[in-house]
């Protein structure tokens, strides 16, 4: 009798962290703690590209345990001097912004490790996206040791004083550990009261920009963007 093999919801988990490995080990476990739980669930890798910090160990570790590793980079940060080498495929794009938009493109879900400015900057954007519409994957949060404390605590503050619906606070799926985190995001129910309804995320990035037009226009403003 055969055995029945489950599969997993998720093809590709969009990774967002650091540059940097952190200055305390916990960071660094949970990385490949999060890696190991992505080869277990046969969940291919998409991230920013490079080998430096926790990015680097993510990739390497996955890359390890034979899961597809695809690394997205700006044509500029491709020195090896910057980024270090990207394991995997390799996708060079003009800059970040169309980095973002192709490491969202090729996702079925993002979770975010510690990290900094860039890793808090991406993490926003898609869950705006998701806030707005334009997309209904998942966004996990890897608060490991209370990294994202303050910012869990922030965005409850938001809902309390009415700047964020509170059915939007659940667009955010966060865990201590990565085993719970994928289960969470494996169990997430989308929240449809988005503002911008989903359409063609890539025909809307094949099309070639248009001249923009001097004055007012009483035609309305169509918005084709979707994940």
């Amino acid at each position: 009798m055969e055995e029945l093999v489950m599969k997993p919801r998720f093809r590709r988990v969009c990774i967002f962290c650091g540059s940097s490995t952190g200055k305390r080990d916990c960071y660094r476990d949970a990385a490949i703690e999060l890696a190991q739980e992505l080869v277990a669930k046969k969940m291919d890798l998409v991230y920013g590209g490079g080998s430096i910090g926790l990015m680097g160990l993510v990739s390497q570790a996955v890359h390890r345990g034979g899961g597809n590793v695809l690394g997205i980079i700006p044509r500029t940060l491709m020195s090896k001097e910057l980024t270090g080498e990207t394991v995997g495929e390799v996708k060079p794009v003009a800059d970040m912004h169309q980095r973002k938009a192709e490491m969202a493109r090729h996702s079925d879900c993002f979770i975010a490790l510690p990290g900094g400015y860039g890793t808090l900057e991406e993490l926003l954007e898609v869950i705006t996206w998701a806030q707005l519409g334009i997309h209904d994957k998942p966004v996990g949060l890897l608060n490991v040791d209370g990294y994202y404390n303050y910012l869990l605590t922030f965005i409850d503050k938001a809902v309390d004083d009415g700047f964020i619906e509170p059915s939007q606070r659940n667009i955010i799926v966060s865990a201590t550990t990565a085993k719970e985190l994928v289960k969470k995001l494996e169990e997430y129910v989308p929240v449809h009261d988005g503002v911008i309804a989903k359409a063609s995320w890539e025909i809307e990035q094949q099309q070639p920009p248009q001249p923009q037009q001097v004055g007012f226009s009483a035609a309305p403003l169509q918005t084709e963007v979707a994940l």
